[in-house]
């Protein structure tokens, strides 16, 4: 591998690929034009990154103070895809979701952005740095974004509850 993420893990460099992926689909869903694309890809890794290491030990945190304690893993899928993944104390796996999937249901509303996050996303895109990585953060802890992030750790916590 070459380029500027040759020393990535592959698990990080699966969340690059997703990111970048998501910076495809903002490019079609945003007011953004070809200037813009630098920035679109800085959202969306930055999205990806971001929201998966946040989402792992959260994941953790709240099973473990629910009584039901997962360990949350980040791995790769058959095709090399990112997924999350958690696993009971007895080392059982249960659940598993793929990153594109945590993320759209993380920033996603019936397959459109979330209001909320269209409008930060939006106002990340236009203006400096600056600017941008204060849109990025108010996304990112979002009431949106922590809500969605709340109902799949409850699915999880219920599926960990099955298995007892």
């Amino acid at each position: 591998m070459t380029g500027p993420n040759a020393e990535l893990d592959p698990e990080t460099q699966a969340l690059m690929d997703e990111g970048d992926r998501l910076a495809r689909h903002l490019a079609q869903t945003l007011d953004a034009g070809l200037h813009d694309q630098p920035r679109l890809i800085f959202l969306g890794r930055s999205l990806a990154l971001n929201l998966v290491r946040a989402f792992l030990p959260t994941v953790e945190h709240v099973s473990v103070r629910a009584g039901v304690p997962l360990h949350a893993v980040l791995g790769l899928d058959e095709r090399g895809r990112a997924v999350v993944q958690t696993v009971t104390a007895d080392g059982e796996l249960n659940a598993a979701l793929t990153v594109d999937d945590l993320l759209r249901d993380l920033l996603f509303l019936r397959g459109v952005l979330n209001p909320v996050v269209r409008t930060q996303l939006q106002d990340a895109v236009h203006g400096d740095e600056h600017h941008a990585t204060r849109a990025l953060v108010a996304c990112l802890k979002s009431r949106p974004v922590l809500d969605a992030m709340g109902r799949q750790i409850q699915v999880w916590l219920g599926k960990g509850n099955r298995l007892r």
